[in-house]
Formats: C-alpha cells, sequence, structure tokens
C-alpha cells in the first residue's frame, strides 16, 4: 500500500515544497510561541495567577 502512494506522490511535480514548507509553517509557529511566553509581564501572570484565589469575583 505505501508503494502506491509513494508511486503517486512521485508522478506529482512540484510537490517536494509541501513538506519543506509544513516545517517551517511548525518552527515559526512554536518560535512565535515561546517569544510570547518569555515577554509577556511578570506582573500579568501574577495577577492572572490570582484570579481562582479572590472572592471579590464570586
Amino acid at each position: 500500500m505505501f508503494e502506491q502512494i509513494k508511486h503517486n506522490m512521485e508522478t506529482i511535480s512540484g510537490i517536494e515544497i509541501y513538506p519543506i514548507l509544513s516545517l517551517l509553517i511548525f518552527f515559526l509557529f512554536f518560535v512565535g510561541l515561546a517569544f510570547w511566553v518569555f515577554s509577556y509581564k511578570k506582573e500579568k501572570i501574577k495577577e492572572m495567577s490570582e484570579i481562582p484565589l479572590n472572592e471579590d469575583l464570586v
């Protein structure tokens, strides 16, 4: 079954770009996510972590 899929993929011209694009999108997403996490303000994280303990909202 894999040989049939492999044969079909080899006959499509220009298909070799798709694995490169998907890896690039995956890599850029996680680099962006890491940048967002490490650049987040510490005060905002502390404020959000205290929300479950705040009885004023109940």
